[in-house]
């Protein structure tokens, strides 16, 4: 027969743990699942990466379900062009989305031409393959893979259709304590310039920073649980790969 005693010390150690994995995910780290290919080529559906939470500090969108318990960011630390960031969606404050930090709060961003323009200065970006594949949802399509760099000197990754599908736009200026987000994927991404969808994102709907890869499968190829077919599923390749 079990007795009480252990029955309690059970539950006691089941609590701790809850709290303990409660406090890592709000203030240290929460791990993600990358569901779309709008980040391709730098981040692939069935990635699984950690977020850090302490990046730019505290907002309600730190812990779970954000809950309305204090209003701004707490110990707010200033994201910087470039940063590949989780934040929520300011349609509904609740899906999370995760995109490349390029509009700073006063920027102005403008596509002209298929180029992509901050402040009136154009992006500077070299060919590094010409006329390649990338997932688009369940369909590829033919895209130019380029090096980009921001003002900042970070440089990154980013693909453009081969026919430049969104080649000019009006000018987004970003408001006050707003940012501006883009996928690394051009043509295949909801991201800062669909005003009605995403458009642009307050301070406090920053979740945290992409770091690192933990795991990675292709879940089109088959499931994780098809063992015998792990070295075609799972990325091994990818495993506690940096996120630039």
């Amino acid at each position: 027969m079990i007795s009480k005693n252990l029955i309690i010390d059970n539950l006691k150690t089941l609590i701790y743990a809850f709290l303990i994995a409660l406090l890592i995910r709000s203030f240290l780290l929460q791990p993600f699942y990358i569901p779309s290919s709008s980040m391709e080529p730098n981040l692939l559906v069935g990635d699984r990466l950690f977020v850090t939470k302490y990046s730019y500090g505290y907002s309600k969108h730190s812990l779970p379900f954000s809950p309305n318990i204090f209003s701004g960011r707490i110990l707010f630390t200033k994201p910087e062009r470039g940063d590949v960031v989780v934040f929520k969606t300011p349609a509904d404050n609740r899906t999370d989305y995760i995109k490349r930090l390029i509009g700073l709060p006063g920027d102005e961003v403008q596509f002209i031409n298929g180029d992509l323009y901050v402040n009136n200065n154009q992006i500077f970006k070299n060919i590094i393959k010409s006329v390649d594949k990338v997932y688009c949802g369940n369909d590829t399509i033919k895209v130019n893979f380029f090096n980009e760099k921001l003002p900042n000197g970070k440089i990154y990754k980013s693909v453009y259709r081969s026919d430049y599908s969104f080649q000019n736009s009006d000018k987004f200026i970003v408001p006050e304590n707003h940012y501006f987000f883009l996928g690394d994927n051009r043509d295949c991404s909801k991201d800062s310039r669909f005003l009605s969808e995403v458009g642009y994102v307050h301070q406090d709907n920053l979740v945290g920073k992409a770091q690192f890869l933990f795991f990675s499968s292709d879940s089109r190829i088959g499931s994780i649980f098809k063992f015998w077919n792990w070295s075609e599923i799972i990325r091994f390749n990818r495993f506690l790969k940096k996120i630039n």
